[in-house]
């Protein structure tokens, strides 16, 4: 008769071993694949994120431009309403002196009631409110204090509007902080993108962007475009004299240009202000909505957000600072998104 064994189990502290060992190399699989180096990203690559960024740089700077143009605004507000309470609070003294003179001099010669004096220096409109001491004044009194109630409503709205202006500009100061780290951020990401490339790639992303300006230069100049005005000429005549100018968020000249500091320049020296910003440029004249209608000089608003601008050269292109990296230079209208011309 065959015996029956039952069959061996296995140890189980040898299969708790086994067990944790398959588990380890697994995660040591799972690791291992995810510090694979990822691809390199082309230069193609590399390029399209760089104009990202770039872009979305060239978008912080107009809103950098726009806190900047309003903190100048109140600064010098806030200068004009200080002088003016400065002013008005000598006004008012000079008032009170001479009320308080008058009645020093009634007092001396007891024609009016001593209580009557403090009132008069103190408190005019309290004074004034009873009616029961009015008998007591002089016309000229009379006038005299109304003046100085009105001296005071004039002081505390001026104060009272200084004051408001200097919280604003407190805002803005914030504002204007938040949008140069923003703006310094998008760069310093789109320069480490550029690091990542070799020199070769480097110097051939140059060279195509050399070659790109140069055809443009080139199909502007062989055109004859009208000017919009005598003085969009000028303006056009300017910003050609800085053709190779380097762009520097922030700037408006004369060595170095963000897009809307280049066309508010170019225009100053043709004798016309236009605001700063490209948004605000983008109100500052009749708009122009067909490429076919553009004249030289003209403003031209790109991005459905209106970010940037440049001025119309003639034949398809556009004199502009297009960004951190670049120069003033010529290039295609089509590169960007037209929105629409503005004849200043």
């Amino acid at each position: 008769m065959a015996s029956h064994r039952r069959p061996k189990q296995p140890n189980r502290a040898r299969v708790t071993v086994l067990t944790s060992v398959a588990a380890a190399a697994v995660a040591l699989s799972a690791q291992a694949a995810s510090a694979a180096p990822s691809a390199k990203p082309s230069k193609d690559e590399v390029k399209s994120k760089v104009d990202k960024l770039y872009e979305e740089a060239e978008k912080a700077t107009e809103k950098y431009n726009g806190a900047k143009e309003k903190q100048e605004k109140l600064e010098k507000q806030i200068s004009t309403l200080q002088d003016k309470v400065a002013r008005g609070q000598d006004d008012l003294n000079q008032l009170r002196d001479g009320i308080g003179t008058m009645a020093s001099a009634q007092y001396r010669t007891g024609s009016i009631d001593p209580s009557v004096q403090l009132f008069l220096s103190s408190n005019p409109d309290d004074f004034l409110d009873k009616a029961s001491t009015l008998d007591q004044l002089s016309s000229q009194q009379v006038e005299a204090l109304k003046k100085i109630q009105e001296k005071q409503r004039e002081l505390a709205q001026e104060r009272k509007e200084a004051s408001d202006k200097l919280k604003d500009l407190a805002d803005t100061r914030t504002e204007l902080g938040k949008k140069k780290k923003e703006v310094q951020g998008k760069l310093a990401e789109a320069q480490k993108l550029l690091n990542s490339l070799t020199a070769a790639e480097r110097a051939a992303l140059q060279s195509e962007q050399s070659r790109a300006s140069r055809a443009s230069e080139r199909s502007a100049l062989s055109g004859t475009g009208t000017p919009a005005s005598g003085r969009a000429a000028a303006a056009f005549s300017a910003a050609q004299s800085k053709i190779g100018s380097p762009y520097v968020y922030g700037a408006s000249g004369p060595s170095s240009f963000d897009c809307s500091g280049l066309t508010s320049w170019a225009y100053a020296q043709a004798g016309v202000s236009i605001p700063r910003t490209s948004q605000a440029q983008a109100n500052a004249g009749t708009r122009i909505y067909s490429t076919s209608d553009l004249k030289v000089g003209d403003l031209v608003i790109f991005y459905s957000d209106q970010h940037h601008v440049g001025l119309y050269a003639g034949n398809g292109q556009v004199l502009h600072a297009p960004r951190t990296g670049t120069v003033v230079r010529y290039e295609s209208i089509g590169n960007m998104p037209f929105q629409f011309g503005v004849r200043i």
